[in-house]
Order: structure tokens, then sequence, then C-alpha cells
């Protein structure tokens, strides 16, 4: 053997029994042989070992994602505090609206002063109306055609003014109120001339009332709605007043209104105290909504004429009835200057 051969014998020998870990001067290809295994067996282990880090302990480069996306997502569920807060302290605006249902007082003893009905009371006006919105009730709840109107939605209206058409809508609201399975809800849609409120001696809010609801679908039906201390009884005023309030009569505003108003309670009875039928363009528009019509004519002042005019506006309206007003019920009673009849259908 060489001293070549010899050499390199030697230092084969010494290279299998070198400890592990001891350092030794390779050529380049000999460090990259060796140091591809290396890796292969770093990047198996860790491929062995990365789910038990990943139960144990997240790596250093993942752990940083999740805690930094804790305190965002803490923040964000933070950012509502303020909102609720500023919603809590906003609270009364449902108050406000409660409120601005309000409750008016009606004076009963001067309404029965005046010759109107009062509940409990029991007189000549009392009986009469009773007999009167019998029929109405009797139609407002019978089972209705297709395509007809609510029969519950009752207009109160005359030929002219001065008929008392008011009068009878009250009167008429008050009867229905006593009843024990109804409740009833007064509207004054008499745009040109409100007078509901003016009757129970109360101020009348422009800002508040059916025209309102017509204007800004932003109110609501309880923000101008007025509760009585007739438990059965609410009152919604005209509201303010509109040089186009036929046109908004006629609009599909107002078609949603009667709606909901005619079909929100299925007991309730709604009277229109409407305008005169040959003074202004609103009544006959109303009429056309309505299930039912009963128009007021003033004994020995109304004349046929009129009567029969006003009957011609209201030509393809459904149950039409006759209330004759102010007639003397007994010849030489003075204790009840209104009597009252209930005509025919037209």
């Amino acid at each position: 053997m060489s001293i070549i051969e010899r050499a390199a014998s030697r230092l084969k020998t010494t290279a299998a029994q070198r400890p592990a870990g001891s350092s030794e001067l390779l050529s380049a290809a000999e460090l990259a042989a060796q140091q591809q295994p290396a890796q292969v067996q770093v990047q198996a282990h860790q491929q062995v070992q990365q789910p038990a880090h990943q139960q144990q302990e997240p790596l250093p480069s993942q752990p940083q994602h999740p805690l930094q996306a804790a305190p965002a997502t803490t923040a964000t569920a933070a950012q509502p505090a303020p909102v609720a807060l500023a919603s809590s302290m906003e609270a009364p605006a449902p108050a406000v609206r409660s409120s601005s249902a309000k409750r008016i007082e009606i004076n009963l003893e001067r309404l029965a002063s005046m010759g109107f009905l009062t509940p409990g009371s029991r007189s000549l006006v009392s009986e009469q109306f009773r007999m009167i919105k019998r029929s109405l009730l009797r139609q407002a709840f019978a089972p209705r055609e297709a395509g007809s109107k609510p029969g519950n939605l009752i207009m109160v209206t005359s030929a002219l003014p001065d008929e008392g058409k008011t009068f009878c809508s009250i009167n008429l609201a008050l009867s229905i109120a006593m009843e024990l399975d109804h409740t009833v809800l007064l509207v004054d849609a008499d745009v040109a001339r409100p007078s509901v409120l003016r009757t129970f001696d109360l101020a009348e809010d422009e800002g508040a009332g059916m025209m309102n609801l017509l204007l800004d679908d932003k109110v609501d039906m309880a923000d101008v709605l007025l509760k009585t201390n007739v438990d059965t009884l609410s009152v919604l005023p005209v509201g303010a007043r509109h040089s186009h309030s036929s046109e908004l009569l006629a609009s599909q505003s107002m078609q949603l209104l009667l709606e909901e108003i005619a079909n929100r309670y299925p007991d309730r009875i709604v009277i229109f105290d409407s305008p005169p039928l040959l003074v202004t363009s609103e009544a006959s528009v109303l009429a056309s909504r309505m299930g039912q019509i009963a128009v007021v004519v003033a004994a020995e002042s109304t004349s046929q004429q009129a009567v029969k005019s006003a009957l011609n506006q209201l030509k393809g309206c459904q149950n039409v009835s006759l209330i004759y007003n102010k007639s003397m019920a007994f010849a030489g009673s003075q204790e009840y200057g209104y009597g009252y009849g209930y005509g025919d259908r037209y």
C-alpha cells in the first residue's frame, strides 16, 4: 500500500470514529451533501412536531396575529358602547311619542247642556241615536263583497253647512262608544272648517292630525291620536291646512291610512265628520272611499233640490242613508230641540 492510500484509509477511519458535533473542514460539495439530508430531517421533524406545537404553544410568527386580533375584536365590540349609551340617552324618544298621544278631557256636562248625549244618560236624543247606530253597526260588520269598502268606515256629511253634521257625528260616536263590544275613532275630516275639537271646547293643533299623516310618512298615528276620558272613544284631528287637500285625500297615502285605521282593530268603528257635499270637493273624494255614508238633512231648512244635488254626487257610493235633523220630537215639546229620523238607503 502506498503512502497516499494509507493516509486516505486513516482519514476514513478517523471520520468514522469522530464524535457527533465535532468540527471538520469539508469542501463545498461535501458540505452541501451533508446539509441537505440535515435540512430534510429538520423539516420532517418540524412537520411531525407541528401539531404538538399548535396544541401547546403557537409558533412565534403566528401568535401575534391572534393576539393582535383579540384587541381589535375587543375594540370593535367596544365601539357600540358609546352608541348604546347614546341610545340610552335618547330613550325618552318613545316616551315623547307616547306622551304626544295626548289625553284630552271632554267636558261631558257642558256637552249635555248643549243637547248632546253623554255616556250613561237616557234621553230622547240618546234613544234616537241608539236606533240610528243599530243599522250602521249591522252593516259595518256584515260580510263584504269582493272590492267593497270597509263597512266600519262611516262618513257623516250634509248638503250645506249648518245642517248639524258635526252634532250628529259626535252623538253617533258617543252612542257607539257606549257599546260593550266596540271602540270608536272620531275623525275630523272637515279640512276647510274643522269643528270637532271646537265643539269639545279644545284648541286645534295644526301641527298634529290626519293631514300630517298624509304629508309626512315619518309621522306616526300615535303622534296625532287623542285619547279621551271616554275610554272607548279616540279623536283624530284634521291637522295642518293644505291648499291641495282634495288631492291628498285622493292619494295613495290616504288609501293606506284608511286601510290601517279600518283593519287595525276588528271592533273599531271610524266616524268621519266630512265637509258639506255642495261646498267643497273634498267631501266627494272622501265619500268614494267610505263603506257607509250618512247624509244629514236639516228639517224645514234644506231644500229638496239641495238634497237631490248632494245625493247625485254620491252616485256609485254604497250604503247611503239620511238622518233627518232638527225636527221637533213632539208638538209643544220644549225639552228637546232636536229630533232624528233614519231614512231609507238611496
